[in-house]
């Protein structure tokens, strides 16, 4: 099982990697909103006025399977993966930020900031790395090999 994990995540590389488990995570967060009593519209009206909540549960499900099968492609054409990790916390953010600009629900100013940074703010900091950024490890210097 271990090896498996190992060739996978090999395969994968850090992108990927972070693209599968993202992806995973924003499938269980829409499933969720599915299956689940409805979570508290406070600060949704913005999109409650548009759709159902269970509609906008079908956006995340829907962007967090293309942010997983995009791991599976090469760097560069992964791209849309990380497009698609990015739409269901903008709309978020932006749902609670009009909530807060007409006064429907003060708190959304903190959960908009909350999805920026932690969801938004990292999914672009993700694609900007190149999958091999680490450090060029120094050899060791040879045994009586003087200066």
């Amino acid at each position: 099982m271990r090896a498996a994990v190992r060739r996978l995540g090999a395969r994968l590389g850090r992108r990927g990697t972070f693209l599968l488990v993202l992806g995973i995570g924003k499938t269980c967060w829409g499933i969720g909103m599915l299956l689940a009593p409805q979570p508290s519209p406070q600060g949704l009206q913005l999109l409650i006025s548009l759709r159902p909540l269970t509609h906008w549960a079908w956006l995340w499900i829907t962007c967090g399977l293309i942010t997983a099968s995009s791991a599976f492609l090469r760097v560069g054409r992964d791209r849309w993966g990380f497009v698609a990790a990015l739409l269901p916390p903008t709309v978020w953010a932006t749902a609670y930020t009009v909530a807060v600009v007409t006064g429907e629900f003060t708190r959304g100013g903190f959960l908009a900031v909350w999805y920026l940074t932690s969801h938004v703010g990292v999914i672009m900091w993700a694609s900007a790395v190149p999958e091999y950024s680490v450090p060029h490890v120094s050899r060791p210097a040879r045994r009586g090999k003087g200066p």
